[in-house]
């Protein structure tokens, strides 16, 4: 693998009960970039970040993190290698019992020795840099969604990971928390010299931000490139997805018999 390619994904498969959900994935994550992977939802996106963190473990394929083989690692291992990742949940995960620092503290307490005069500059060094330092003893139940996503993002790279993943990092936000998260993303990820994979459907935004992308579809990769290329792309479901149409490939519908074998044929029902 090469030196510039940070995570190496090669004809990836996974099933769920046999029924198969990643289908020959294949990509190159280069370093210090931020890539999104796009696509409607069942896809198979937020799977193959899954198995990129090795929550999951394929049923064919390989995914290589610099060297390591995540596919075949121990769970000691996989749990030496997470204290590289970062990692941002959907709506962002805090644990509800613990104020905003000791959420921001939890995986430096877990994955390091340090004491607690360093965890605390540490911890209010990252709130410093999403603009919440002043809200550390905060609950999150007292914070706005947009808040609480700052936080997230806090915790995600506390360890000052060489990776960190996003599983749709805009869901539910206004456009303002919105537009901050999403420099934040960069600005976070540029500053660290990380690199950032991004399950999304917020199409603005992400274009806006990220470097490349990958576009899935049925479990498979369908189209990739730059914001340019993918706002460019002549494919029918890439085009229909990010302009939003209402016509195209992706159905409103659900497949169904007939109207009139439904309603008037009774007798033809399975």
């Amino acid at each position: 693998m090469s030196s510039d390619i940070l995570v190496d994904i090669e004809d990836l498969h996974f099933n769920y009960d046999g029924r198969p959900v990643l289908q020959g994935i294949n990509m190159k994550i280069p370093r210090g970039k931020v890539v999104a992977i796009m696509g409607g939802s069942g896809c198979g996106k937020t799977t193959l970040l899954r198995c990129i963190g090795g929550q999951l473990r394929p049923t064919g394929g390989r995914v290589r993190l610099e060297k390591h083989q995540v596919c075949e690692m121990s769970e000691s291992e996989l749990y030496r290698l997470r204290r590289k990742m970062g990692m941002l949940f959907q709506f962002g995960a805090l644990f509800t019992d613990m104020n905003v620092f000791e959420n921001v503290a939890f995986p430096i307490r877990e994955h390091t020795d340090l004491g607690d005069e360093m965890i605390r500059d540490l911890v209010l060094m990252k709130l410093e840099a999403v603009g919440l330092r002043g809200a550390h003893r905060l609950m999150p139940a007292e914070l706005s969604g947009g808040m609480a996503r700052r936080v997230a993002l806090a915790r995600a790279v506390a360890l000052d990971p060489m990776l960190v993943m996003y599983d749709e990092p805009f869901t539910g936000l206004d456009p303002i928390a919105l537009g901050v998260i999403g420099q934040l993303i960069r600005k976070q990820n540029d500053a660290l010299g990380a690199t950032s994979i991004m399950v999304t459907h917020d199409i603005h935004e992400s274009l806006l931000i990220v470097d490349y992308i990958y576009f899935m579809n049925g479990g498979r990769v369908v189209a990739e490139g730059t914001p340019d290329e993918i706002r460019a792309s002549k494919d029918p479901l890439v085009h229909q997805f990010v302009y939003a149409e209402a016509d195209g490939p992706v159905r409103f519908d659900y497949p169904a018999p007939p109207p009139a074998v439904e309603f008037l044929n009774r007798g033809a029902h399975a």
